[in-house]
């Protein structure tokens, strides 16, 4: 049997996915296709354009079968986080062949890259310590880094080491990384990326990038935004608007974040990962920003990122501790949260529920009782980082909930109150 897995945001469904979604299970030919998706948040830092439960709905009729989510721990992190929780989640659900698009699409160069990464050679640590003096930031001074380590054996292959640091390529990489570093018999395939750029934010007709897509979303220019997805994804973007729920962007958590982070210490940004090397007292000093732009872009230097920046304001509000990061990216998911299913997925789901090793959460409200049935199988959990995994998915989710445009929603946006998508009929 053959299981596809995906690693995917679709935030908001485009061509492009539509395309890799297609050339992977051609490539594939799988009996099941499982993706494992953000939620309500991702990884750019900042809140998914529309919420999971209508992406994961989008995604079962354009052929995904099972959607997980991914933990809002690991959504929330930098490629190597994610990369871990992703990889780890497809791993306990058995996934045997993950299909990930890279601008390169050289499967070869990346693998040695991770292990690269993964042995981490002495002359690669020196290297990259010089690069991270220098003032660069981390993926830009371990893309030097690597470029230098092989550059000494294969100076042909080192020019390409640059395409290693398209956005694409860096999660292909930790992608395999993950792979390694846990054993997994997942097999890995890389397909070439087409149409425009990650973060190119001009609309570029059928395959324009989600950066723009969320840009044309934010103008309102419907139109534009019907040309580059699916039908079916621009549907749900409609239900959206219509019902008064989305879409929703970054700055719309402006009038939270200003005043929170005003609020913060230099001592309080010290309890959370992530807060070192003088960042503590940039977040501190920029809180003063009279907005979002002008807040990470006072804290933004050539060593911090915008994206790193934006995924650390999260960190207080949701209580990202370096003791839960550390300890989530050590053991991994302690659950799968199924967020929607077919026919065919509900039939998979049926045939691994007794050889997964971590539970599988299909209600939220009734997560303690799964719980208790885990243990009751000597399920080998650490119940403590498991609630307090679910615990920050259930705070992401009424954070959410608070951005929606809609009074009515706002105050009945509780994760207690969801239910997981099943629809009938698509394979």
């Amino acid at each position: 049997m053959k299981v596809l897995g995906l690693v995917v945001e679709y935030n908001p469904f485009h061509n492009g996915h539509l395309f890799h979604l297609r050339q992977s299970k051609e490539l594939v030919k799988p009996d099941y296709t499982v993706a494992i998706m953000s939620g309500n948040f991702v990884q750019r830092g900042e809140p998914a354009v529309i919420e999971k439960f209508s992406r994961a709905r989008v995604a079962l009729k354009l052929g995904v079968d099972l959607v997980l989510e991914l933990p809002v721990v690991y959504a929330l992190q930098d490629a190597g986080g994610f990369a871990t929780g992703s990889i780890r989640s497809l791993d306990h659900a058995g996934v045997t062949d993950v299909v990930f698009g890279s601008e390169t699409g050289d499967l070869s160069l990346m693998s040695e890259v991770s292990k690269i990464l993964i042995e981490e050679p002495d002359e690669y640590r020196r290297s990259l310590r010089f690069h991270l003096k220098e003032g660069h930031s981390f993926p830009n001074a371990r893309k030097y880094a690597i470029r230098d380590f092989i550059g000494r054996r294969d100076s042909d292959l080192s020019f390409r080491i640059e395409e290693i640091g398209s956005s694409n390529n860096i999660l292909g990489v930790e992608y395999i990384r993950a792979m390694k570093e846990i054993g997994s018999k997942i097999r890995p395939h890389a397909i070439k990326r087409t149409g425009a750029a990650y973060t190119d934010e001009n609309h570029k007709g059928e395959f324009s990038s989600a950066t723009a897509i969320r840009r044309l979303l934010s103008k309102g220019d419907l139109e534009s935004v019907k040309e580059a997805v699916p039908q079916e994804s621009f549907d749900a973007i409609l239900g959206e608007i219509r019902t008064g729920k989305g879409p929703v962007f970054r700055e719309d958590t402006e009038s939270f974040f200003i005043p929170y982070l005003r609020l913060l210490s230099r001592s309080d940004y010290g309890r959370y990962y992530g807060f070192v090397e003088g960042l503590d007292a940039r977040f501190r000093e920029c809180s003063m920003s009279s907005d979002m732009t002008a807040f990470t872009n006072c804290v933004k230097t050539k060593r911090f990122t915008l994206s790193r920046i934006r995924r650390l304001m999260y960190y207080p509000a949701f209580g990202f501790t370096g003791d839960l990061i550390e300890k989530s990216n050590d053991l991994g998911p302690q659950y799968l949260r199924v967020l929607a299913f077919n026919e065919k997925g509900r039939e998979y789901l049926s045939s691994v529920k007794k050889m997964v090793s971590i539970p599988i959460i299909t209600t939220a409200s009734l997560w303690r009782k799964v719980v208790d049935q885990a243990l009751k199988r000597k399920m080998e959990i650490d119940v403590k980082l498991l609630e307090e995994q679910l615990e920050r998915d259930f705070k992401a989710s009424d954070f959410y909930s608070s951005l929606y445009r809609s009074p009515e929603w706002r105050s009945r946006g509780s994760e207690m109150l969801s239910q997981v998508i099943y629809e009938k009929g698509h394979f």
